[in-house]
C-alpha cells in the first residue's frame, strides 16, 4: 500500500527554522520528523513512499541519498558511524519516489500531481508529514474498505494550555480555569483513501475542503476518533515539546519495532521537468 507524504510546504509558522531546512526535516531527537512518520507506516508494513516535494526539495533528496549510503547527513544529529549504520539499516527495503509537485502548491494540488502513481491502488495512505501519533493505522484502512467509502481520516482532540474565562455579565468575570483539552475534534492529518477521491477533486482545490464536502454530501467519508497520543509540529513550541518527550524517552508515537538489516531500497527521482520520466537509481 503506497504512502503519500506532503513534504513541499514553506513551513511559515516555523520560519525561524524552516528558512534553513524544510519543515519535514526538522529533527525530533536525532532524526527528522519525516523519518519518524515514515517509520510509523513501515511498522505496519507500508514501505512504498511517495514524497511530494516543493520547498527545498534538494535538501530532502540529499538526506535520503546520504543516509542510505551511510554518510553523514545535515540533520542526523550525529556523526557517529555506528548511528549512521543503524539509520542505514532502518531504511532498508523501503522504496521512495521523489515527486516535484511545485513550490506553492496546496495539499490537494500535490496529491493531484501524483495521481498517475496511485491508479492501480485499491487504497492508498497519505499524511501531512509533520504530525506524530500512536493511532491504530489498520483501523483507518478497515473503515475505508467498508461499502462505498472513499476515504477515512484520523480525528484527534487538540491539547491546549490556556486559561478559559467565564462571565457574569459584559465585564465581570465569574471564573477562570486552566483548560488542557478542548471538546472538539480536528482533522488529524492521517488519511486512507481510494483512488476514487480524484473523481471528487478539481484543479487548485484543497483536499479537505471542497473534495471532502462532496464526499460528505454522499455519505462516503468516514472519520476515526482517536483518543490516544496525537501531536502536530506546527510551531517552535510544538517542536520543543516533542524534543523534550524524546529526551525523556517518552515517545508514544514510536510504535515500530527495532528494525534489522535488509537489502537496500530503491530511490526514485520523479521530476515533472523530465516529462514524468523515472530515473531509477540504487544507492549503496
Amino acid at each position: 500500500m503506497k504512502v503519500v507524504l506532503f513534504c513541499g510546504g514553506l513551513g511559515l509558522r516555523m520560519r525561524d527554522v524552516s528558512t534553513r531546512i524544510p519543515k519535514p526535516m526538522i529533527p525530533v531527537g536525532p532524526h527528522p520528523i519525516l523519518l519518524h512518520v515514515m517509520k510509523y507506516y513501515a511498522h505496519y508494513g507500508h514501505k512504498d513512499f511517495i514524497l511530494c516535494l516543493g520547498y527545498k526539495a534538494r535538501y530532502i533528496r540529499n538526506f535520503f541519498e546520504k543516509a542510505m549510503a551511510g554518510l553523514p547527513t545535515d540533520c542526523s544529529g550525529s556523526d557517529d558511524s555506528i548511528a549512521r549504520k543503524q539509520l542505514q539499516e532502518q531504511l532498508a527495503d523501503w522504496r521512495i519516489t521523489f515527486a516535484d509537485t511545485g513550490i506553492n502548491a496546496c495539499v490537494g494540488e500535490r496529491l493531484y500531481a501524483v495521481q498517475h502513481l496511485l491508479r492501480d491502488e485499491d487504497i492508498f495512505l497519505a499524511n501531512y508529514a509533520d504530525v506524530l501519533s500512536d493511532a491504530p493505522l489498520p483501523k483507518l484502512i478497515d473503515l475505508t474498505s467498508i461499502g462505498d467509502t472513499v476515504g477515512t481520516f484520523l480525528c484527534a482532540q487538540p491539547t491546549y494550555s490556556f486559561h478559559v474565562v467565564k462571565w457574569k455579565d459584559d465585564y465581570t468575570v465569574s471564573n477562570i480555569e486552566l483548560c488542557t483539552r478542548a471538546e472538539i475534534w480536528l482533522n488529524g492529518g492521517f488519511f486512507a483513501l481510494r483512488p476514487e477521491i480524484f473523481d471528487y477533486m478539481r484543479p487548485g482545490e484543497e483536499l479537505v475542503e471542497q473534495p471532502f464536502k462532496r464526499l460528505i454530501a454522499e455519505d462516503r467519508l468516514y472519520g476515526y476518533r482517536h483518543g490516544g497520543f496525537w501531536a502536530p509540529m506546527d510551531t517552535l513550541k510544538d517542536r520543543q515539546n516533542l524534543c523534550e518527550m524524546h529526551q525523556r524517552g517518552d515517545c508514544p508515537w514510536a510504535v515500530w519495532e527495532t528494525p534489522t538489516g535488509r537489502p537496500l531500497h530503491e530511490l526514485v527521482d520523479l521530476d515533472p521537468s523530465r516529462h514524468g520520466a523515472k530515473a531509477l537509481r540504487k544507492v549503496s
